[in-house]
């Protein structure tokens, strides 16, 4: 398998790269091109992330990355409580790579799903 496919996703870390590589296993190399586009288009870039989690300390609306990530309950809550008073906010900017990668997997799960797995089989992370 070519990880030459792998390196078209912009901002790639290492680990989301080693997840990538063992859920796509035994992938053709259509399927696997299939996934990838599939998952490019899907992921949440933790560039961005970080973007969104330091406009708040800017214009004071908190929560715009947990948004961003699905965490909507999350979001809320920060909305309405200036980030934890600015805790939560400063601690998501400090694991927000951490954040990025939990929100990817449930991508590349339903990406999996959508792509019907190899063979009919789903593997797990």
């Amino acid at each position: 398998m070519s990880d030459a496919m792998f390196y078209s996703i912009p901002n790639l870390e290492s680990d989301e790269l080693l997840e990538l590589k063992h859920i796509t296993q035994g992938y053709s190399p259509e399927k696997l091109h299939s996934f990838i586009e599939l998952y490019k288009f899907k992921r949440k870039d933790p560039q961005t992330g970080i973007i969104l989690g330091i406009i708040p300390f800017a214009v004071g609306f908190h929560g715009i990355q947990r948004f961003y990530y699905g965490h909507i309950g999350m979001g809320i809550l920060y909305l309405f409580t200036f980030g934890l008073c600015w805790i939560g906010s400063i601690i998501d900017l400090v694991n927000n790579k951490k954040l990025a990668l939990e929100a990817n997997r449930e991508v590349m799960m339903e990406c999996v799903n959508m792509n019907g797995g190899v063979d009919g089989t789903h593997p797990t992370i």
